[in-house]
């Protein structure tokens, strides 16, 4: 569990939000530049301080200034990794870590070094000193460091805005596996929507100090709030799906999604695992009877359960395929044209490469 509510003044910025989690994993913090994430993450840190604040993990309560409860921010054990790793210059690697190890409270060692070197394939690095990496490498050695303190916590304020494309393709993978391997509350910073489908479990749309909306992933790609944050060619439902089998030989992933099956290019999949994949609205075409002969490997039979105007020449359907919903943008013109209502039966229509950067293993 969870709880986190604060209020807060910077000049003419007000912060008010209130968060209460119960699912362990990753919460993301997802909003554009200067809505008030890293003010938050500062306040659960304990180095900003709130008018107002509750912070409590699972019943340990670090902050409560209506009762008068204030833990100072070095024994709050919270492991904090910054956009810039921050590591110790003079230190190779090795040291940094074990510096990490002896802030651990006294006969907490849940989290061990070895194992630590290993998750994060550091192994060959340890002699190196920070200069000497690339920014993935530094990141890594940062989370490391961060885990062997062995926080009840771990904030990640946007651990990946200072890497390159491919760096950060390099440092993803890493962390879904301490997602997936320590039963650890995290709290992730992040404007890149892309991370957070593939890392969270919980997501906090935040604007102008304000939480716009929260929920789950699948609930929170349909919100209309996303739109205005990620843009209007970035929308898409992301649904969930268990693969069903695998191609060796053209890497596709056949996942059941709803009543239908998608085909999607994923690496490293086996049949039985749990997948998310965000279908873009703008790749999305809507049938109006089952079509045949064509290219387009990916359909989806579904019942229309909503139109909501996107602007003044498009709509976004939303459409059922049976527990998901998948969005599609179509022109007004078409809307009319198709006689789209509420209740429709209507096949959606995706390509397989559509979906290529776009499907990703789910949270364990």
């Amino acid at each position: 569990m969870l709880k986190v509510h604060a209020t807060a003044r910077r000049g003419s910025f007000a912060l008010d939000v209130r968060i209460d989690v119960a699912t362990p994993g990753i919460i993301a913090l997802f909003g554009r530049s200067g809505c008030g994430k890293t003010t938050l993450v500062g306040i659960v840190a304990g180095l900003l301080r709130a008018e107002h604040a509750v912070v409590d993990i699972d019943g340990v309560v670090l902050e409560d200034t209506a009762r008068q409860v204030r833990i100072a921010p070095e024994r709050r054990r919270i492991g904090y990794v910054f956009q810039d790793s921050r590591l110790f210059p003079h230190l190779h690697v090795l040291a940094n870590l074990q510096y990490g190890e002896r802030r651990a409270p006294a006969g907490e060692r849940r989290i061990g070094l070895d194992k630590v070197i290993a998750l994060l394939d550091l192994q060959p690095l340890l002699r190196r000193r920070p200069r000497d990496l690339s920014g993935g490498e530094r990141q890594r050695v940062a989370l490391g460091r961060a885990l062997l303190s062995q926080p009840r916590l771990l904030l990640l304020d946007e651990p990946l805005a200072s890497l390159d494309v491919a760096r950060r393709e390099e440092v993803l993978p890493y962390l879904e596996s301490l997602r997936d391997e320590f039963a650890m509350p995290m709290i992730y910073v992040s404007h890149q929507f892309d991370e957070v489908m593939r890392l969270a479990s919980h997501i906090v749309l935040l604007d102008n100090g304000r939480v716009l909306a929260q929920g789950g992933i699948e609930q929170i790609s349909v919100n209309p709030a996303l739109r205005a944050i990620v843009g209007v060619d970035s929308i898409g439902a992301v649904v969930s799906g268990t693969i069903a089998v695998t191609d060796p030989v053209t890497g596709l992933a056949a996942v059941r999604v709803g009543n239908g099956v998608i085909n999607v290019n994923l690496s490293n999949a086996r049949p039985g695992a749990q997948v998310r994949v965000q279908v873009l609205a703008r790749d999305v075409i809507l049938a109006t009877h089952p079509p045949e002969g064509l290219s387009v490997r990916n359909m989806l039979a579904g019942t229309i359960a909503q139109i909501v105007a996107d602007d003044a020449q498009t709509d976004l359907v939303h459409v059922d395929v049976g527990d998901a919903v998948v969005l599609a943008r179509v022109t007004r013109a078409a809307s009319i044209a198709l006689s789209l209502r509420v209740g429709m039966r209507v096949w959606t229509l995706v390509k397989a490469v559509s979906i290529r950067g776009h499907a990703f293993l789910a949270p364990g």
